[in-house]
């Protein structure tokens, strides 16, 4: 039975052995997914399963039922108690999958933005994995700028989403984002979001929008580790960002979703 690890590294997988202390040979991703686990709570734990497993399917490796074994002998290591932030992961050429366990870091509530307007660096923006460290890059532009985040742009001129998190604003009383036909990531965050909206009678829109079409909205960057953060500041272009009347409600919902990882 596998006993939750109760430091950070990295945990190889293999189906004989299961998960086994490991270096870090080879950092080429061709999936990976994360999200906080707080105390053993989590919040969408069988959404992130699901994407990580289609990420698998994309590659054309490993088979399913290794996938399987890999995602319970991974929930079983998972810490219990204090605030984590843990990444699965299959790595290229060796088609090895990990667990990469990591204290969480420091959440923020707000966020500001480097509005310059990056162009989307991603190979395939579609799975997460492949391009993280070129989206670290960008974030790293973003604080020498004064900012936390950047928007990356189409080359039409579209706003897509945050290096790191999905993009939804409001207009009016509509909670929008950008079209689906865009290359934009599956948010886990923002299916949870868009879905209560949906529930509660909440009008949803997907909407082709320029970053100056943006000022004066209340635009929130979403993500698994941060849950909802809105924009208070826009960096590096003359931008006001709107007041975060909606965010406090929507915040506490999502802290209240959190539920027990599985114990079988």
């Amino acid at each position: 039975m596998t006993q939750p690890a109760i430091a950070e590294g990295l945990l190889a997988w293999n189906p004989g052995s299961g998960l086994t202390r490991g270096l870090a040979a080879d950092t080429r991703l061709l999936a990976a997914d994360s999200w906080l686990l707080r105390d053993g709570l989590v919040r969408g734990f069988d959404r992130h399963r699901e994407r990580f497993e289609r990420a698998c399917a994309d590659c054309g490796a490993p088979p399913h039922t290794q996938l399987v074994d890999f995602w319970r002998h991974m929930t079983a290591a998972l810490p219990r108690t204090g605030t984590w932030f843990p990444r699965v992961e299959l790595v290229r050429g060796s088609l090895q999958l990990r667990l990469l366990l990591r204290h969480a870091p420091e959440l923020a509530p707000e966020v500001r933005v480097w509005a310059a307007g990056q162009p989307d660096p991603r190979t395939v923006p579609r799975r997460k994995g492949p391009d993280l460290d070129a989206l670290a890059r960008v974030r790293q532009r973003a604080a020498g700028q004064g900012a936390e985040e950047a928007v990356l742009i189409a080359a039409s001129g579209l706003v897509l989403e945050g290096s790191s998190s999905s993009l939804v604003w409001w207009e009016d009383d509509t909670l929008c984002s950008a079209p689906r036909r865009l290359p934009l990531l599956p948010g886990v965050t923002l299916g949870l979001i868009e879905e209560r909206a949906a529930r509660t009678g909440i009008r949803l829109a997907q909407c082709e929008r320029t970053l100056e079409e943006l000022e004066g909205r209340e635009v929130w960057l979403v993500n698994a580790l941060h849950g909802i953060r809105p924009v208070v500041a826009w960096e590096g272009r003359p931008m006001e960002a709107g007041p975060a009347v909606r965010a406090p409600e929507w915040r506490k919902w999502l802290e209240d979703i959190m539920e027990p990882l599985p114990t079988d």
